[in-house]
C-alpha cells in the first residue's frame, strides 16, 4: 500500500494473487483425474409403448392421502412428477430433463452406410408387402362393388318390369270404368 494521503485506490500484491491462482489451477487438475469423466448414453428408441389410453373416459376419486403417481394425471416415476395432460406428457418423456435422468444425453448415434442401406431394403420390403395388400384388397372392394352394381341392376329391371305390369292393369281398369260411365276418356293428355 501506498503511504500518500491522496492516492485512494486500493492496492493488491501481485504475487500472492499469482500463487492462489496457480494452486486453484493444480487443485483443478488433480480434482479432474481423481473423478472418472460421467458417458451419458446416446438416444435411443423407446423399448416400450407410451400408456395414453388406460385412463381415458374414467373417473377417480382423489383426496388427501392418495399417493402421486395415483393422482389425477400422468405420473412419470423416473422424474417423480405428476403431468396433467397427454399432451404434454409426450412432451415430458421426449424432453431434455426426463432424457437426463434416464441417462442419456440428446445427441444421436451417427449411422453408418451399411445401416442406412439396410434401412432402405427393409423399408422397400414393407412398402412393397402393403403394395401387395393394398392390390388384392383393391381387387376385392372392386368385385364387390361390381357385384353391387349389378343386383341394384336386375332389382331395377324387376321394379320396371313391375310398374308395366301396374300401369297395364290401371289402363284396363280405367278403359272398363270409362265405358261403363258413357264417356271415352278422363281428359288426359297422354297419347297411347
Amino acid at each position: 500500500m501506498s503511504m500518500r494521503p491522496d492516492d485512494h485506490r486500493r492496492k493488491w500484491d501481485r504475487k500472492e494473487y499469482e500463487r492462489k491462482a496457480q494452486e486453484r489451477i493444480l487443485d483443478e487438475k488433480y480434482a479432474e483425474k481423481d473423478e472418472e469423466p460421467i458417458t451419458k448414453e446416446l438416444l435411443k428408441q423407446r423399448e416400450y409403448k407410451v400408456d395414453l389410453d388406460s385412463k381415458l373416459g374414467k373417473s377417480m376419486v382423489i383426496n388427501k392421502s392418495t399417493p402421486s403417481s395415483q393422482s389425477g394425471g400422468y405420473y412419470c416415476n423416473v422424474c417423480d412428477c405428476v403431468v396433467k395432460d397427454s399432451i404434454n406428457f409426450l412432451d415430458h418423456i421426449n424432453g431434455k430433463k426426463h432424457q437426463r435422468n434416464l441417462g442419456m444425453s440428446m445427441k444421436v448415434e451417427r449411422s453408418s452406410l451399411d445401416q442406412v442401406k439396410e434401412r432402405f431394403k427393409v423399408n422397400k420390403k414393407r412398402f412393397e408387402e402393403k403394395q401387395k395388400d393394398y392390390e388384392l384388397e383393391t381387387k376385392v372392394k372392386e368385385a364387390k362393388e361390381e357385384e353391387d352394381r349389378y343386383k341394384e341392376y336386375k332389382r331395377e329391371k324387376r321394379k320396371e318390369r313391375k310398374r308395366k305390369a301396374d300401369d297395364e292393369e290401371e289402363e284396363i281398369g280405367t278403359s272398363e270404368l270409362a265405358a261403363v260411365m258413357g264417356f271415352a276418356g278422363f281428359g288426359g293428355s297422354k297419347k297411347k
